[in-house]
Order: C-alpha cells, then sequence, then structure tokens
C-alpha cells in the first residue's frame, strides 16, 4: 500500500437540482481501518430530502473518517480519507 491519501469528497456527485449548500452525514457503512475497493459504498448522504450513496474513489484503506454520522458538511468538502493501494 502507497502513503498517498485520496479525498472522499462529495463534489462530483452534489445534487443537481438543489439550491443548498449543506447537507448531513446519514450513515458510514464502512469504519477506519478498513479495506475498500474503488466503487464500495462508503456512507449516504443527505442534501435537502435527497439521499445520495458516496463512492469509494479509490481502492486501499478508509483512513480517517472526517465527518462522522449526524455531521454537517458543505459543498467541496472532504467526508473522510482512503490511503491509496
Amino acid at each position: 500500500m502507497s502513503d498517498e491519501r485520496v479525498a472522499v469528497a462529495v463534489d462530483d456527485i452534489w445534487p443537481e437540482d438543489t439550491d443548498e449548500d449543506e447537507g448531513v452525514v446519514v450513515n458510514w457503512f464502512v469504519r477506519e481501518g478498513a479495506s475498500v475497493e474503488e466503487g464500495d459504498t462508503l456512507c449516504e448522504i443527505q442534501v435537502e430530502k435527497v439521499s445520495v450513496d458516496v463512492l469509494a474513489p479509490a481502492s486501499g484503506e478508509l483512513v480517517e473518517v472526517v465527518r462522522g454520522e449526524d455531521s454537517e458538511f458543505g459543498r467541496g468538502d472532504t467526508l473522510a480519507w482512503i490511503r491509496s493501494e
């Protein structure tokens, strides 16, 4: 495993039909220290009344969850970090 860290961000999946700039992390399906494959569902977020799954942008280890369950975040924030393979 390399030391390169990849941000888990929400910019690319932000619902297009909303003017809202904040959301809430509803549920984490993967815990820190777990191995993930690119495309795995990591967590569920909610923006206004739209729920969206956040997928792993890379394979590796989920090394840090920055925004836990029930945490608010803004557009462009990082939710977690993955140490890529």
